[in-house]
């Protein structure tokens, strides 16, 4: 098969969060797989930094942004250094040519409506230009939603793409290019367009929405999040859109790129270790943590890891209690943070690593070297997020051996099999689940596994044994990409037909 990816984030180009490590890794492995493979950014200011040749191309073309105003715009081309797959660029300085890739310290760009409308248009007459015809162009998040609509509505992406199957995956359902009814004078087709079936919600243009009713299937990063986006709870808004699109929607979990994510072979943890010696690993591990962020070093003491965005959706509004709780009655546990976020958690979090330097350690900002290091040392791993579409910490955990304490929700509900009696009978369990997404919940679900740890410790040795010999790659994931984008041609296929009757 062909397939074209369409995407504002990859890396090593361009990466706001797991959307950049989504479309930076399945690519790759599907091209491993025997296929045809190429993809599609914006030109942002970011991928002059990969560290990759970008090299311009002979061809450039112009698109009509609004009636009697054009935009012109060139192709840049590059390559994945492993695997040769194809990058092209859509380069117009006007749009793309930002400090953000969506926006600044002063919130999102006013004008990201026009900016990804002419993404999307531009795209799909580059591929058109580049003669690709694809088999399957797969779109991801509300950047480039329009893409499905307009290969169903546009009479020249009709005519030019008839065989095409469209792929479009949720990454995160809360962001959906929600812009004025005004804005759809970007999309370059004619306003009888503008309606439920199609382009309009409430009054208003919606990219994902679009994207939604329009594709020939949609994916999103886990079963359990395929469910849950289909209720008012986690809809945000569009849950009634996605339950008349059930018959289309499957949830496929993401992968680990285990050439970066593998403790026996990680250039950036001190101490390599593998299944079958975990123990002396995760000891030396953490010894060299606790010398880094100058906690007591003592190997005894449970070390509690958590790595992320500090916001609410994480789930620190019930962290941070549970937190104070253990260090202001010096329970015996150290704890060690990574991530930035909301002003007011850094702070807090700042004033509790002084009040308590020898049990909390904070890290305020991102480093990859922490993050592995962490993985690599930590005994336990926090994620009671309140909503997680896959999450990729948690696979890591199990990966590095540092057993995931989380909430049963999205991905997290299903990677993480909680260590109950029936789990652990039948050798399975693999972390611990909370009760409730409540403060005394995370407290009984840390609780249970320290207990597990220190009073159950052949237990505790099979829980994380279990975790790290799971098989979260990308090679697992991209078979299922593989089998959705035949049954999306089938289904194609058998329209096709149908219509030709």
């Amino acid at each position: 098969m062909k397939i074209a990816y369409l995407t504002t984030e990859a890396i090593p180009f361009a990466r706001t969060g797991g959307l950049g490590d989504v479309c930076g890794t399945l690519p790759s492995q599907v091209c491993a797989l025997g296929h045809e493979v190429s993809i599609f950014l914006p030109a942002f200011r970011s991928i002059h930094y990969s560290g990759l040749k970008i090299e311009p191309t002979d061809i450039s073309f112009t698109t009509e942004i609004q009636p009697g105003v054009s935009v012109g715009c060139r192709l840049l081309e590059s390559k994945f250094p492993n695997n040769g797959v194809k990058v092209w660029f859509i380069d117009q300085p006007k749009y793309f040519d930002r400090e953000g890739l969506y926006g600044d310290k002063a919130g999102d760009y006013p004008d990201n409506s026009e900016r990804f409308a002419f993404f999307c248009r531009s795209a799909i007459k580059a591929m058109q230009r580049l003669q690709l015809d694809p088999d399957i162009i797969h779109c991801n998040d509300w950047q480039t939603g329009l893409v499905p609509g307009l290969l169903k509505h546009d009479p020249d992406a009709v005519t030019c793409f008839r065989e095409t199957a469209s792929v479009m995956t949720i990454h995160n359902l809360a962001y959906q290019g929600h812009f004025p009814a005004v804005d759809f004078r970007f999309l370059g087709i004619g306003w009888e367009y503008f309606r439920p079936d199609a382009f309009e919600f409430y009054q208003h243009l919606n990219f994902l929405k679009a994207g939604i009713i329009c594709a020939d299937t949609v994916t999103t990063v886990s079963p359990s999040y395929a469910k849950e986006i289909k209720t008012p709870r986690f809809g945000c808004g569009l849950d009634g859109v996605l339950r008349s699109s059930s018959k289309k929607l499957r949830g496929i979990i993401n992968g680990i790129d285990e050439s970066i994510w593998n403790p026996a072979n990680d250039s950036l943890i001190p101490h390599q270790f593998d299944a079958s010696n975990w123990i002396r690993g995760k000891e030396a591990n953490k010894k060299f943590l606790q010398k880094q962020f100058q906690l007591q070093i003592n190997n005894n003491i449970p070390l509690i890891g958590l790595i992320g965005r500090l916001a609410d959706q994480k789930g620190w509004d019930i962290i941070l209690p549970v937190l104070r709780w253990h260090l202001q009655e010096k329970r015996p546990t150290q704890w060690v943070v990574l991530g930035n976020g909301n002003a007011r958690l850094e702070e807090e979090l700042r004033k509790l690593s002084r009040d308590y330097p020898s049990q909390l350690a904070v890290h305020i900002g991102f480093s990859d070297t922490f993050a592995h290091l962490i993985e690599a040392a930590s005994d336990i791993f926090l994620m009671p997020s309140h909503y997680e579409p896959c999450g990729l910490n948690q696979l890591y955990s199990l990966r590095y051996g540092s057993v995931p304490v989380v909430n049963t929700t999205g991905g997290l509900a299903d990677t993480v099999i909680d260590a109950d009696p029936q789990s652990i009978s039948q050798g399975t369990a693999t972390g611990f689940h909370l009760k409730h997404p409540d403060p005394r919940s995370l407290d009984e679900a840390i609780g249970r596994a320290l207990s597990m740890q220190y009073h159950h410790s052949d237990t505790w040795k099979q829980i994380v044994d279990t975790g790290m010999r799971q098989d979260w790659s990308w090679r697992r994931s991209g078979n299922q990409y593989i089998e959705c984008y035949e049954e999306s041609l089938r289904k194609k296929n058998q329209l096709i037909v149908s219509r030709l009757r």
